[in-house]
């Protein structure tokens, strides 16, 4: 078998995954069984895993160097993560962070499962002092919706308590932009619904580690559970990263230029993206990070009302949740229930690959076309 650090990840993303074929097959197809026959080396799939679970888990394998164990959904992978917790644990999440993740969070600290304390992404010194007395440092980088970039090889390198997990939920990133384990994170955690699967039509998720203890305490917590992928979904994944280093390149250039056209924009009061070099944490990116995503959030004066006539405005664009596909979607994300302390004005625009001046062109007429509702009030924040 093909040895992953052999070769470029560009390379990998199309060679790997492929041990697990058998017959012949140049990919390995979906695999639509619940039961095996007894002493083929698999019983019952959800004890076993299927050789497309194992192929898309091998290639994501490659990519962050290190075990995957794959979940029916992002939350699904959350959720394990946080099983893995003795009761009354400490944990320390980021203030700006999904908001499915703070759900969570907040519900297991109600139930008193654990004990919760946010934090800044960017207060790096905070976070070191954690990594002593935590029992799980959850980092999410880029932080969604605003961006902020944590310095993971700071904190990864931290002094640490004898139990501290330090997970990095990495979806915005994707492993061609970083790798935590290498950094010395725990855990790496992907919604693969997004850039890994990149065409809107699965759920999936996956958590990466270097450690076979915790590769087998996901594995158990999956299996009880019942967090198991769907075949089609986990094929879907794996065909979707052959191409992912093409889709990340395409859509970080046209982020890239778009927010630089917004922070031009008079009628834009922030823009949000790691690229731009008066972001916070962009020299913190530079540091470490192979690129800067294609995410951009931003903020137009006119504050909701404005934002969600741009949203109705937009003819390439789509106004949809989630993110990560080869389409361009954008929303308003203080609108999102959990996300209501955001700015009224801000708008998560997630690039695709269409050609970046028809997105910008059609982001230009968004904005003139909603010209009047400029003076309605300002979304930004300091």
């Amino acid at each position: 078998m093909l040895d992953p650090d052999a070769v470029e990840p560009e390379t990998w993303a199309v060679v790997g995954g492929r041990a697990a074929a058998d017959g012949g097959w140049l990919n390995v197809p979906p695999v639509l069984a619940s039961t095996f026959q007894l002493g083929s080396g698999r019983a019952y799939a959800r004890e076993h895993a299927t050789p497309t679970w194992e192929a898309f888990e091998q290639l994501l394998g490659g990519l962050e160097g290190g075990e995957v164990v794959a979940f029916a959904s992002g939350m699904a992978a959350v959720a394990a993560v946080f099983d893995l917790l003795p009761a009354g644990a400490s944990v320390v999440l980021g203030e700006d962070c999904y908001q499915g993740v703070g759900g969570l969070a907040a519900a297991g600290a109600a139930q008193g499962r654990w004990r919760l304390l946010r934090l800044a992404v960017e207060d790096t010194d905070a976070w070191v002092q954690a990594a002593g007395r935590a029992d799980l440092l959850w980092l999410e980088s880029p932080s969604n919706p605003l961006l902020a970039v944590a310095d993971l090889p700071a904190v990864c390198a931290a002094e640490r308590g004898s139990r501290t997990l330090i997970a990095v939920d990495s979806t915005f990133a994707t492993p061609l932009v970083q790798r935590p384990l290498e950094l010395g994170a725990d855990l790496v955690v992907h919604s693969a619904t997004k850039y890994l699967g990149g065409h809107s039509d699965l759920l999936l998720g996956a958590v990466a580690t270097r450690s076979g203890r915790l590769a087998d305490g996901l594995r158990e917590r999956r299996r009880l559970a019942g967090a198991t992928p769907g075949a089609l979904e986990a094929y879907l994944a794996t065909r979707g990263m052959r191409t992912l280093a093409l889709r990340l390149e395409r859509a970080s250039g046209s982020a890239a230029l778009l927010a630089r056209r917004l922070a031009e924009h008079p009628d834009v009061a922030v823009v949000r993206h790691p690229g731009l070099s008066d972001h916070p944490t962009h020299a913190v990116a530079c540091r470490f990070m192979r690129g800067f995503g294609a995410v951009v959030s931003f903020d137009v004066h006119g504050g909701a009302a404005r934002a969600d006539a741009i949203c109705a405005a937009l003819e390439i664009i789509r106004h949809a949740t989630s993110l990560g596909g080869v389409e361009s979607t954008i929303e308003r994300r203080g609108a999102v229930p959990g996300q209501e302390h955001l700015p009224p004005g801000l708008l998560r625009l997630s690039v695709g690959c269409e050609h970046v001046e028809d997105l910008w062109a059609d982001l230009a007429r968004a904005l003139e076309r909603t010209a009047d509702l400029a003076a309605a009030g300002d979304g930004a924040i300091p």
